[in-house]
């Protein structure tokens, strides 16, 4: 739970634990494991709160890699795969021990590509702990397939992850080839 989060819900109702799905959740094990929690189990954090981001990246050097696709939703649901991202919406990534990114690297040199948008609009890209910035990584046309390089900052907060959020009316699929990390 620390290392990937969990929402748990209080809205008046027996305490409620929910996950995305996944086929690596054993319900067996889990299901009994989370009968026995206690609202005391939790610390509560304010909601909406994301720890603080450097405005500006560190110096870093650029190491190259082989081009490796680490995000297609167009695959299976899963967290590098499907589904589409939805309009509007935000989706975390984890990047780092992927494609031999390392888990301290600060920012990936990588080729973000739509494919399938049902309307026009655009990505941004920005760290998986910060805010979305005012810049488009990525724009495009409905029905049209378009790519563009970026450098991506991955979080602050070491988790080396990075969001992409869907500035667009429709769904679209997303890929994330790196080529490089910087450390």
């Amino acid at each position: 739970m620390k290392t990937y989060g969990l929402i748990v819900a209080d809205n008046g109702s027996d305490m409620y634990v929910q996950g995305a799905y996944d086929t690596r959740w054993d319900n067996g094990v889990l299901n009994p494991a989370f009968g026995g929690l206690k609202a005391s189990d939790f610390e509560v954090i304010q909601l909406g709160w994301r720890p603080a981001v450097s405005a500006t990246a560190p110096a870093a050097g650029l190491h190259t890699l082989t081009p490796c696709r680490v995000v297609d939703t167009r695959n299976a649901s899963g967290p590098w795969g499907g589904p589409a991202l939805a309009p509007g919406a935000e989706r975390v990534f984890v990047v780092a021990g992927q494609c031999g990114v390392p888990s301290d690297a600060t920012a990936v040199s990588a080729n973000l590509t739509v494919t399938q948008p049902a309307a026009a609009g655009s990505f941004r890209a920005f760290p998986g702990d910060g805010v979305p910035s005012a810049a488009s990584a990525l724009a495009f046309g409905a029905g049209r397939t378009r790519a563009n390089n970026a450098i991506l900052m991955l979080s602050s907060s070491g988790s080396g992850t990075v969001t992409v959020k869907n500035d667009s009316t429709g769904t679209a699929h997303l890929l994330i080839d790196v080529n490089g990390y910087m450390q």
